[in-house]
């Protein structure tokens, strides 16, 4: 009886299993001769760098999307994309649809319609020019014409930048090549700008009035900067020493951040950067972090990438250099502390896309920069009490 029982068992365990054995087969055989109906956009092509989903791609489709994916679009060539849908009859299913990124942005090239150098000039003309590229971090940056660093005159020139895809600038400018003035002796400029007549002319809610200093200031009296007003510092923690190259300490560091947190005076820190890579600026940031670890530091660390003039040695793109910054803003704000980037109007406006955190150097009555800012640097002759020569002014507003 028992075994009759037994037999019975396993007799409905192997139909049950059977059935959805057969169930199974049937449901896969249907997935896999699933009609797929998709039409799809004519044009495959994005532009690099673009925000693009896979949802703009499909103009008709018989079903619904179960993934809608960003199209990657930090690499130039082509790529496939593969999703899931599940038909109007509910068999899921997956696609597969092939598209194009390209470069069509040609090099940015700084340079004005003339140039001046001196005779005996050994510089590369061509690599003192700024010339740089979205996405190429070496394009062909050459000057198109006839040119003697030896003889005094004008020549008419063209310098031209071309990236990898083709894309190019060219920009017609005028160098001058002239013998070096002799020296006559004299003195320079005696003008400056008064702090006290900065916060009087600026003050308004929110603005708050301040410095920037490195070894370049000397020795300062703190208390007596104090006593003249300012309400905030930034303070230069060091500087890469070239490419690739060891970090160095500016000289008066400790002594200006022992100084400025002892009489009480908001501090901020800022690295002039070297850095011509992601990895690089998260070296510098970690290295920022390990020299102010002891003190007060109640403002931004600040990201000072400054090398324009040099821009084609670094081996960067553009986008390459805004990786760069966000990746020390990552790296700082994960230890707590808050990021900034530094630049002129200019190259906040053009090549870095005006990031949000900015303090930028504008030096004019009225700045006119389009992107928001955190903190203006107006000038880089201003006068303080307590400071010999002269130091940066800043406003920062809140």
């Amino acid at each position: 009886m028992k075994k009759k029982i037994i037999i019975g068992l396993v007799i409905v365990v192997l139909l049950i299993a059977g059935y959805f054995i057969v169930k199974q087969l049937v449901w896969n055989y249907k997935v896999a001769h699933a009609e797929k109906i998709v039409e799809l956009a004519t044009d495959k092509v994005f532009v690099y760098q673009s925000d693009m989903k896979l949802s703009k791609l499909i103009k008709n489709i018989n079903g619904k999307l179960t993934t809608n994916p960003k199209i990657d679009t930090s690499k130039i060539g082509k790529q496939t994309i593969h999703f899931e849908y599940t038909t109007d009859e509910g068999y899921p299913v997956t696609y597969d649809v092939e598209i194009e990124v390209v470069d069509i942005t040609p090099p940015m090239i700084f340079q004005g319609k003339s140039k001046t150098v001196y005779t005996g000039s050994e510089d590369d003309i061509a690599k003192t020019l700024f010339c740089g590229d979205n996405y190429d971090p070496n394009p062909s940056c050459t000057i198109e014409g006839e040119y003697d660093l030896n003889t005094p005159g004008q020549y008419d020139l063209q310098f031209i930048g071309e990236d990898s895809s083709g894309n190019k600038t060219v920009n017609s400018f005028t160098l001058t090549v002239k013998d070096k003035p002799k020296s006559t002796g004299g003195g320079g400029s005696s003008s400056y700008t008064d702090f006290n007549k900065i916060k009087e002319k600026y003050q308004k809610p929110g603005a708050t009035f301040g410095i920037d200093i490195s070894h370049w200031q000397g020795d300062i009296n703190f208390q007596k900067v104090k006593d003249a007003g300012v309400e905030f510092v930034y303070i230069r923690v060091g500087r890469g020493d070239g490419i690739g190259k060891e970090y160095v300490e500016d000289d008066k560091f400790e002594q200006n951040i022992q100084g400025f947190n002892e009489v009480g005076i908001p501090v901020g820190i800022y690295f002039y950067s070297n850095a011509n890579s992601s990895k690089d600026a998260e070296k510098e940031a970690k290295w920022m972090m390990k020299k102010i670890k002891k003190y007060k530091v109640d403002l931004e660390l600040v990201y000072d990438w400054e090398n324009w003039s040099h821009f084609q040695e670094y081996d960067l793109s553009f986008y390459g250099l805004k990786d760069s910054y966000q990746l020390f803003r990552k790296t700082v704000e994960k230890e707590g502390y808050k990021a900034m980037l530094y630049g002129s109007k200019s190259y906040l406006e053009t090549v870095w896309d005006s990031p949000s955190a900015v303090w930028v150097a504008h030096y004019t009555e009225n700045t006119n920069y389009v992107g928001n800012y955190k903190v203006w640097q107006l000038c880089d002759d201003g006068k303080v009490s307590g400071i010999n020569g002269y130091v940066d002014l800043d406003i920062r507003y809140e």
